[in-house]
């Protein structure tokens, strides 16, 4: 049996990880991360999903371990997040560019600073365990940790994985990897944890970004592809690629962003047939099922969480990017979202669009 410290959110997905783990025999410790500021979002008390007054979360997380009768941790990560996401989602937004802040909160904080910080501290552990659907395997032919799709593709979360070095997949656990959500609920309400009836956590940022971005936003011109000014926008960083509403333009046919200029403070508009393309290139590139793109290979990608995946051509461009050939065009290319490739449930690694 192992010890594994599991990073508690106070939801049920990591409540029932933990308990899973204990039933299983491993010697349990949870953790939680103290990642909200106040000081920079005043007046905002709201409780948005994963970012927000973390107070009641960081409460249900320790009234679950008490239940689960195993220690339990709390460290302040609130300069780090910062550093690491908030900073990082204020320059992307700014440059016109639409981030992913939840992979990028795993790679660098929970499965980062949130271990550094434990082991500083003097917690022991050999797993760190998280509630995400996803499961992880060691290849004993390939000589590496593969990542894969959930077993309840529904549920699957390992496009928010995909960035994961080999070092943190090795030393992962994701005890949901084969379960329902309804099966996870369940097992919540059948341990009294008191967190089954919690709602899913779904925004980043309460109350919008106007607090994040501060003096930042400035609103600018709507354009056409030909430069014709067709209204205002309010600023850049409240529109992504393919974006229909919230423009406020009244035109004969229906407009979509189609590109977001930084430095002209310009939204791009057209119409729905030019929000489409068939290929991109892409870099910060993680490979997990192997070493390096050596030849190009076919894939299925996904150019956003939602997004369904698509067949597509991968090809290398050196060791920093990878050109991206869609077998038919896809809706919405957005610079600045992570394009995650597949092989069956197999993740083959990912980068972000360029």
């Amino acid at each position: 049996m192992a010890r594994v410290m599991v990073a508690l959110s106070g939801g049920v997905d990591s409540s029932v990880a933990a308990a899973l783990l204990k039933q299983a025999g491993h010697e349990v410790v949870g953790v939680t991360m103290r990642i909200w500021d106040g000081d920079l979002f005043p007046g905002q008390a709201t409780h948005p999903a994963c970012y927000g007054p973390d107070e009641e979360d960081i409460e249900d997380a320790r009234k679950v371990s008490q239940r689960l009768d195993i220690p339990f941790h709390v460290f302040d990560l609130r300069r780090q997040y910062k550093v690491e996401v908030l900073d990082y989602v204020r320059r992307e937004y700014l440059s016109g560019r639409t981030p992913n802040p939840c992979i990028r909160c795993n790679r660098k904080v929970k499965l980062g600073n949130l271990i550094e910080m434990a082991r500083e501290s003097g917690i022991t552990f050999d797993y760190v365990a998280t509630g995400h659907y996803a499961r992880v395997e060691w290849s004993e032919s390939k000589h590496r940790f593969l990542l894969r799709k959930a077993g309840d593709e529904t549920k699957d979360q390992s496009y928010f994985l995909f960035s994961l070095s080999q070092a943190q997949l090795g030393r992962s656990l994701f005890p949901l990897g084969n379960y329902r959500k309804q099966e996870v609920k369940t097992i919540a309400s059948d341990l009294n944890l008191g967190v089954d009836g919690k709602p899913e956590s779904q925004d980043f940022v309460a109350g919008g970004y106007s607090s994040l971005l501060g003096a930042a936003v400035r609103p600018g011109p709507i354009l056409d592809k030909q430069g014709n000014a067709l209204g205002e926008h309010r600023g850049i960083q409240f529109y992504t690629i393919g974006q229909r509403k919230g423009l406020g333009l009244s035109t004969r046919d229906a407009m979509y962003v189609t590109g977001i200029d930084p430095e002209r403070n310009a939204l791009i508009v057209g119409t729905k047939d030019e929000v489409y393309g068939d290929e991109l290139i892409c870099s910060d590139l993680n490979w997990i099922a192997m070493p390096r793109l050596e030849h190009a290979i076919t894939v299925k990608a996904k150019i956003r969480y939602s997004h369904k995946e698509a067949e597509a051509v991968i090809t290398s461009l050196g060791e920093a990017k990878t050109h991206v050939k869609f077998e038919e065009p896809q809706i919405a290319i957005t610079p600045g979202q992570s394009i995650v490739f597949y092989s069956g449930d197999l993740v083959v690694g990912g980068g972000t669009i360029e």
